[in-house]
Protein backbone atom coordinates (compact mmCIF):
# COMPACT_ATOMS: atom_id res chain seq x y z
CA UNK A 1 0.00 0.00 0.00
CA UNK A 2 1.20 2.89 -0.63
CA UNK A 3 0.73 6.14 1.43
CA UNK A 4 0.84 10.07 1.34
CA UNK A 5 -0.18 12.77 3.60
CA UNK A 6 -0.87 16.17 2.87
CA UNK A 7 -1.18 19.26 5.78
CA UNK A 8 -2.18 22.73 5.04
CA UNK A 9 0.31 25.24 6.17
CA UNK A 10 -0.78 28.63 5.58
CA UNK A 11 -3.52 30.44 2.88
CA UNK A 12 -2.94 28.12 0.23
CA UNK A 13 0.59 26.34 0.89
CA UNK A 14 0.58 22.44 1.55
CA UNK A 15 3.01 20.33 2.47
CA UNK A 16 2.93 16.44 0.40
CA UNK A 17 4.80 13.80 2.67
CA UNK A 18 5.34 10.06 1.28
CA UNK A 19 7.83 7.79 2.56
CA UNK A 20 10.79 9.87 3.81
CA UNK A 21 10.13 12.56 0.99
CA UNK A 22 8.87 15.64 1.50
CA UNK A 23 7.59 18.40 -1.08
CA UNK A 24 5.35 21.89 -1.25
CA UNK A 25 2.41 22.85 -3.29
CA UNK A 26 1.53 26.25 -3.66
CA UNK A 27 -0.39 28.77 -5.66
CA UNK A 28 1.61 31.51 -7.95
CA UNK A 29 1.37 35.38 -6.16
CA UNK A 30 -1.76 36.35 -8.25
CA UNK A 31 -4.09 33.33 -6.63
CA UNK A 32 -2.67 34.62 -3.16
CA UNK A 33 -0.05 31.72 -3.10
CA UNK A 34 3.83 32.71 -2.34
CA UNK A 35 4.88 30.43 -5.84
CA UNK A 36 7.38 28.08 -3.35
CA UNK A 37 5.80 24.54 -5.12
CA UNK A 38 3.94 23.14 -8.06
CA UNK A 39 0.16 24.27 -8.24
CA UNK A 40 -1.91 21.08 -7.88
CA UNK A 41 -2.17 20.80 -11.67
CA UNK A 42 1.35 20.23 -12.10
CA UNK A 43 2.10 17.84 -9.81
CA UNK A 44 -0.37 15.72 -11.28
CA UNK A 45 0.91 16.20 -14.96
CA UNK A 46 4.64 16.02 -13.27
CA UNK A 47 2.91 12.41 -11.47
CA UNK A 48 1.89 11.78 -15.30
CA UNK A 49 5.37 12.33 -16.46
CA UNK A 50 7.15 10.79 -14.05
CA UNK A 51 5.15 7.58 -13.76
CA UNK A 52 5.37 7.37 -17.96
CA UNK A 53 8.89 8.15 -18.04
CA UNK A 54 9.63 5.55 -15.74
CA UNK A 55 7.85 2.88 -17.53
CA UNK A 56 9.70 4.15 -21.04
CA UNK A 57 13.40 3.59 -19.41
CA UNK A 58 12.23 -0.05 -18.16
CA UNK A 59 10.88 -0.67 -21.65
CA UNK A 60 13.88 0.02 -23.30
CA UNK A 61 15.62 -1.65 -20.82
CA UNK A 62 13.80 -4.68 -21.37
CA UNK A 63 14.80 -4.34 -24.68
CA UNK A 64 18.55 -3.66 -24.20
CA UNK A 65 18.22 0.13 -25.77
CA UNK A 66 20.16 2.84 -24.63
CA UNK A 67 17.81 4.61 -21.99
CA UNK A 68 19.93 7.86 -21.58
CA UNK A 69 18.18 10.97 -23.19
CA UNK A 70 14.71 9.61 -22.19
CA UNK A 71 11.87 12.42 -21.99
CA UNK A 72 8.49 13.18 -21.31
CA UNK A 73 6.74 16.47 -21.62
CA UNK A 74 3.20 16.00 -20.52
CA UNK A 75 0.58 19.25 -21.40
CA UNK A 76 -3.10 19.65 -20.44
CA UNK A 77 -5.59 22.45 -21.08
CA UNK A 78 -6.96 24.37 -18.15
CA UNK A 79 -11.19 23.69 -19.33
CA UNK A 80 -14.01 25.61 -17.99
CA UNK A 81 -17.99 24.80 -16.99
CA UNK A 82 -17.24 22.98 -14.21
CA UNK A 83 -13.36 23.97 -14.13
CA UNK A 84 -10.95 20.60 -14.35
CA UNK A 85 -7.98 20.17 -16.38
CA UNK A 86 -8.76 18.28 -19.58
CA UNK A 87 -6.82 17.15 -23.07
CA UNK A 88 -3.72 15.21 -21.51
CA UNK A 89 -1.06 14.67 -23.91
CA UNK A 90 2.11 12.89 -23.55
CA UNK A 91 5.10 13.43 -25.94
CA UNK A 92 8.20 10.44 -25.58
CA UNK A 93 11.58 11.51 -26.43
CA UNK A 94 13.69 8.18 -26.74
CA UNK A 95 17.32 8.96 -28.51
CA UNK A 96 18.01 4.84 -28.75
CA UNK A 97 14.42 4.74 -30.89
CA UNK A 98 15.40 7.53 -33.64
CA UNK A 99 16.49 6.55 -36.63
CA UNK A 100 20.39 5.87 -37.39
CA UNK A 101 20.15 7.59 -33.32
CA UNK A 102 20.43 11.09 -35.26
CA UNK A 103 16.89 12.94 -34.19
CA UNK A 104 14.41 11.85 -31.45
CA UNK A 105 11.06 10.64 -32.45
CA UNK A 106 7.79 11.58 -30.19
CA UNK A 107 4.74 10.09 -30.10
CA UNK A 108 1.85 11.46 -29.20
CA UNK A 109 -0.85 12.28 -27.82
CA UNK A 110 -0.58 9.07 -25.27
CA UNK A 111 -3.57 9.84 -22.83
CA UNK A 112 -6.58 11.82 -23.88
CA UNK A 113 -9.06 12.65 -21.36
Amino acid sequence: MMEVKITHLDQVKFSIQSRSHTILCDQPAENGGEDSGLTPPELLLASLGSCAAFYAVQYLKTRNLAETGVEVTVTAEKLKQPARVGNFACMFCAPSLSRKNKRRVSCAPCITA
